[in-house]
């Protein structure tokens, strides 16, 4: 697959995720700040980071792999999203709404991984 990352709409959307994450958590309890708003900004900031890095390997198998990373980060911030609700860090809307975002970036990276595997396959 030619191009740069920064042309994969993957990527383009976990950048806005990751602002949206780090925005959101600004408004956790101090206590967290080692703790949930850690493990979440790191969580958000791996989607990204994966999806460059396997755009940067040589080959598009590699890609594959690093997206399913990115996939397990996403994962990661659903469940960190559920749990600062749960714990009211975060309103239940704000929750929905970046949750709704994760979903989105989810998707994208599925859709590419798909495409690939099929350009990978012929």
């Amino acid at each position: 697959m030619s191009g740069s990352y920064r042309d994969l709409t993957a990527w383009q959307q976990s950048i806005e995720l990751v602002i949206s994450i780090y925005e959101c958590t600004r408004q956790f309890p101090k206590e967290e700040q080692y703790g949930l708003v850690s493990q979440l900004r790191r969580a958000a900031v791996s989607v990204a980071s994966n999806i460059a890095e396997g755009k940067g390997r040589s080959s598009d198998k590699e890609l594959v792999l690093f997206l399913h990373h990115a996939l397990g980060s996403i994962c990661e911030i659903e469940t960190q999203l559920t749990i600062a609700a749960r714990l009211e860090f975060l309103p239940t809307e704000e929750s929905a709404r970046l949750g709704a975002k994760a979903s989105e970036v989810a998707k994208i990276l599925n859709g590419l991984i798909n495409a690939l595997k099929r350009d990978i396959a012929a």
